[in-house]
């Protein structure tokens, strides 16, 4: 199978590349600051935003997976001057797309959202929705099926987001573990090899054209539920650091998840499950394998 990857040199993306070209022909689309030619794959150097980019590639693919689709614009620009075919168009959005406040577990037909919110959150949030909107509109009018994946909070080796990656580095460099005390939201993660796979179970794939698919794990987790899955991780070799939420912030200690109760969002797997035959890692098993491989790195 011939896929085209924009984006994918950094974390969620590269674990796929690391996973598809193993079996698939994969070209990889990015800006070029990090390399992915060991893998074997090959690399095309450019902005997304050039049409020139596109027009100039004049081959066919099976699959288009995108991963960094984050402005309206972004995907219309690629199909509307892409040289070549494309059969299908996966696009990496995200479970934020969801109306806030909405009660129960956030199912595939839950709304989407339609207010505006300030800040980079905002616009992140704002720029999916019309996304999601705008590769059903693209695609539909050229012929191309298309699939939407919504992960919930990615983590896992090669996260560079500031979320578990900066409690282990505090554990491997200072010998200590923040435990926020008071904190009362719940989250859900998603390991990166688990939405790694779910990307691949979509490829041409009939069941998974025109739908979109949530990615979480089982677990509604909680900052109590992380610091023992690190302290598991780290097998007695760091000091408790007992923290409010407040502390942590004064600190520098990044908070990433759901603090509150009103700030808690959940998702449904099933869909995942039934349709891709989604199986989930158990959380304490995928922070064992983040911790141990993070460890080597700090």
């Amino acid at each position: 199978m011939k896929i085209l990857v924009i984006g994918g040199s950094y974390f969620y993306g590269r674990v796929f590349v690391m996973l598809a070209s193993k079996e698939h022909d994969v070209t990889v689309i990015n800006r070029g600051t990090y390399s992915l030619r060991e893998l074997g794959v090959r690399e095309l150097c450019g902005d997304r935003k050039d049409e020139n980019l596109w027009k100039d590639i004049r081959e066919d693919f099976d699959v288009i997976v995108d991963f960094c689709a984050y402005e309206e614009g972004d995907i219309a620009k690629v199909l509307r001057n892409l040289g070549g075919k494309v059969n299908q168009y996966v696009f990496i959005s995200t479970v934020d797309v969801y109306e806030r406040g909405t009660k129960g577990l956030k199912r595939e037909d839950t709304p989407l959202e339609t207010r505006s919110f300030p800040g980079e959150a905002g616009s992140y949030i704002a720029g999916k929705v019309a996304l999601e909107r705008e590769i059903r509109e693209e695609c539909e009018r050229k012929a191309i099926h298309y699939t939407v994946l919504r992960p919930a909070i990615l983590y896992g080796p090669f996260n560079y987001a500031p979320r578990e990656s900066a409690y282990i580095q505090l554990m491997v460099q200072n010998h200590v573990l923040p435990h926020i005390s008071d904190a009362s939201g719940q989250f859900q993660f998603v390991y990166v090899k688990d939405a790694a796979e779910a990307i691949l179970k979509c490829l041409l794939n009939e069941k998974a054209y025109g739908q979109a698919y949530n990615l979480c794990g089982e677990e509604r987790l909680t900052y109590d539920l992380f610091f023992e899955a690190l302290k598991k991780a780290a097998d007695g070799e760091v000091t408790e650091l007992l923290l409010t939420c407040q502390g942590a912030l004064e600190q520098g200690i990044p908070l990433p998840f759901s603090v509150s109760e009103a700030e808690t969002e959940l998702y449904s797997n099933e869909k995942s499950r039934l349709e891709l035959g989604m199986r989930y890692i158990d959380f304490m098993e995928g922070m064992m394998r983040t911790y141990r491989a993070f460890r080597g790195v700090f």
